[in-house]
């Protein structure tokens, strides 16, 4: 099988994301807004804006917002060959709860996901073995128990291949509870290469709460960057056992905070595949961070290359 070389791959589910027109409880909201979304698959559009070869492993309803979604990421430039319709699945739905500071709420409506028609005999090892990097997110196996075994044996095919793997726990307790996150993730563990969470997550996966016990725990792991993100303050990385801050960037109004994580493990993945310096790679993250919140929806902020450069002041914009 003749396989394109590819710069990095997820595995994922893919959603319609029903925006909401007015701010505030969903109960009192009348109109909304048609948009995509899913974590992996936004992680992949901000990929493919920065300039990456991107492509994504999915299964969708067929009906029309599976064919909206797909002939979307296509657009993007992301390859969909990996991604099937199916029959008798409707494509999974959300929708977003979102108040004037900015914060969201998010209810799910994945069941029966089309997804669990991707099982263990049907990945793409070709493929996922044409990748540089493969980014996974908590989110997948969440939403049902076959996908755990169906991403663990990704792992495994990737790591026995040489692909690097990214890892963003993504914990969601709408889908699943700590202690089955905390049981999977940990399995997962030993295979990742870039890890990239929350403090929250890190103290769900590891059940305590002292940074400095954390700290211990990851050191029993072959990681090449651990990277903890922490919103508006910005990110730290891990070196020789201490977390090295490095600061976010200012943003004059929040609009929507959905996404910026994604967006961030996008430029974070951009840096590591060019061979950056890890200050630079963790600079280039946050900018993109802060300019995901700045624009509302979860993958309507992420920005094409250039735009990063001109937010950084490393290229003229001429608008006229």
């Amino acid at each position: 099988m003749n396989v394109k070389q590819l710069d990095i791959i997820t595995i994922g589910d893919g959603m319609i994301t029903f925006d909401p027109i007015a701010k505030g409880p969903l109960r009192f909201v009348n109109h909304f807004e048609r948009k995509i979304g899913g974590a992996e698959l936004n992680v992949m559009i901000g990929c493919a804006r920065l300039g990456m070869k991107s492509g994504w492993i999915s299964r969708l309803g067929r009906d029309e917002f599976g064919r909206h979604i797909i002939n979307t990421i296509r657009g993007e430039g992301i390859d969909v060959s990996e991604v099937q319709l199916v029959e008798n699945y409707a494509t999974s739905l959300n929708f977003k709860e979102i108040h004037e500071s900015g914060k969201a709420r998010t209810f799910y409506y994945r069941q029966k996901s089309p997804t669990e028609t991707l099982t263990i005999d049907q990945l793409p090892i070709d493929y996922i073995q044409s990748a540089k990097i493969i980014h996974l997110s908590g989110v997948f196996p969440s939403i049902r128990q076959q996908n755990r075994e169906v991403l663990f044996q990704t792992l495994k095919i990737a790591h026995t291949s040489g692909v690097k793997v990214s890892f963003d726990p993504n914990i969601r307790l709408k889908l699943w509870s700590k202690e089955e996150a905390r049981q999977t993730i940990l399995t997962y563990l030993p295979y990742v290469d870039y890890l990239l969470a929350g403090r929250e997550e890190l103290e769900i996966i590891f059940n305590t709460t002292d940074m400095t016990i954390i700290l211990e725990l990851l050191k029993k792991y072959a990681f090449e960057q651990v990277i903890l993100k922490d919103g508006a303050s910005g990110a730290s990385y891990l070196s020789h056992g201490q977390w090295v801050h490095v600061p976010g960037e200012k943003v004059d109004k929040v609009v929507d905070t959905v996404g910026a994580g994604d967006g961030f493990s996008a430029a974070f993945l951009c840096g590591i595949l060019k061979g950056w310096h890890i200050d630079k790679i963790m600079k280039f993250a946050n900018a993109v961070g802060a300019m995901v919140v700045q624009v509302q929806g979860d993958n309507e902020g992420l920005p094409y290359y250039e735009d990063v450069e001109v937010y950084l002041g490393l290229r003229e914009n001429i608008e006229r």
